[in-house]
């Protein structure tokens, strides 16, 4: 169907109707190849601006639309409000759209609710319900942040990813040549956009986070190391340059089908993929290894401007649970280093709950271990425990990481 509202309105409303994951959707969805960048950036720009796009709609309807409704009239305002584009055309484009799908019945309210729309007089709510809106974060997110940051939490909210971050094994000098910006890190490098070809399939390159390799850099090299939570695999790839053998665990069969397609991609022979739930101890581990990086599941509120669909998934009650599965795998995966080695625990969160207080809890409880100072080259504040990187000045990434030294 030509119409350049019908890919990203089947994307989102697999996004908004189906629970699914931003980078799921897309890759799944059967897209109009010449168009797909347009797709794309409109997909992101509506999620990127949800709350204030719902806010609109709230401003001009008497009464909440159907879900599809909805969706398309994000679309709509987003490219008339943030792309400029003409409200005529994206009028005849949203009311085309619905009488091709045969929703032609509310074709006449999309039209009215278009050409009445006044950006105007769309007001934000004041306080922290306002910066919700604006900055597309979970209230009980903006509060917590606050509480935490002060006035530096309103630069954490606002600030945007800086672009496509690539790690080149082989062969950069052929890329960079491109617009791009240099990293901290040797061979990591940010692009405005990269669009992957034979090089990524011979693995000549990956795509991998800034974050992921500021962890990575903390991991001191050793001989047995295992990397828990490791799915999609590229911290693993990254760590087998300097640690002898890598484990890489992960709870879901899926999970470890990607882990392995990575390593073979990147011809990598010394990890191996396992299954293991990494909140039950495994006998045959006890005491294993060298080293152990416990990257657990978190909020990812560091990583919204990455994921912008992440703030339509996560509340507080969400939250309150995943700390319980934080401590419990730290706790569990303690138990496979050996004396004298080192545990890693790493989030993609800027809460303090999710970090040095879990942290915290664990060496109230294990003893044996003791907080070891860590450092890296990327801007980062020292924490009672660990490093935390910040959005504002981690190229748009949230992260945390502490090292722990078993006595």
């Amino acid at each position: 169907m030509t119409n350049p509202f019908y890919d990203p309105y089947r994307v989102l409303t697999k996004i908004y109707a189906e629970g699914a994951h931003l980078k799921i959707a897309l890759a799944e969805t059967d897209l109009e190849e010449l168009h797909r960048a347009r797709t794309v950036k409109t997909v992101y720009g509506v999620l990127e601006n949800d709350g204030y796009l719902s806010l609109c709609i709230k401003t001009f309807a008497a009464k909440s639309p159907k879900q599809s409704v909805r969706i398309l009239l994000k679309i709509a305002l987003y490219t008339m409000v943030f792309l400029k584009k003409p409200r005529y055309m994206v009028t005849d484009t949203a009311v085309d759209l619905l009488k091709r799908m045969g929703k032609g019945g509310t074709a006449g309210f999309v039209n009215a609710f278009l050409r009445n729309f006044d950006e105007d007089k769309v007001i934000f709510p004041a306080g922290d319900e306002g910066l919700s809106v604006r900055y597309n974060f979970p209230l009980f997110a903006v509060k917590k942040l606050k509480k935490q940051y002060g006035e530096r939490a309103e630069a954490i909210m606002a600030a945007k990813s800086r672009g496509v971050s690539v790690r080149f094994v082989r062969g950069e000098e052929n890329y960079l040549s491109r617009p791009h910006e240099v990293t901290p890190f040797e061979h990591l490098f940010l692009f405005p956009n990269f669009v992957r070809d034979d090089g990524f399939f011979a693995g000549d390159y990956t795509f991998q986070s800034v974050g992921s390799v500021a962890i990575c850099s903390v991991v001191e090299p050793c001989g047995n190391l295992l990397d828990s939570c490791a799915a999609p695999g590229g911290k693993s790839v990254l760590l087998a340059e300097k640690c002898a053998y890598v484990t890489a665990s992960e709870l879901h069969e899926h999970r470890v089908s990607l882990i392995e397609s990575y390593v073979a991609r990147m011809g990598v022979k010394n990890v191996t993929a396992v299954e293991a739930d990494s909140t039950v101890f495994r006998p045959e581990w006890e005491e294993k290894f060298d080293g152990v990086l416990c990257d657990v599941p978190c909020s990812g509120l560091g990583t919204v401007a990455e994921n912008p669909d992440l703030p339509l998934r996560k509340t507080e009650e969400d939250f309150e649970e995943l700390q319980k599965t934080q401590l419990a795998i730290l706790k569990n995966c303690s138990r496979y280093v050996k004396r004298s080695g080192a545990l890693y625990y790493s989030t993609c969160s800027i809460l303090k709950e999710e970090n040095d207080d879990v942290v915290n809890a664990f060496l109230g409880e294990r003893t044996e271990f003791e907080a070891e100072t860590a450092d890296c080259p990327l801007v980062h504040e020292k924490t009672s425990y660990g490093l935390q990187f910040l959005p504002d000045t981690a190229y748009g990434a949230g992260f945390y990481v502490a090292k722990m030294r078993k006595k």
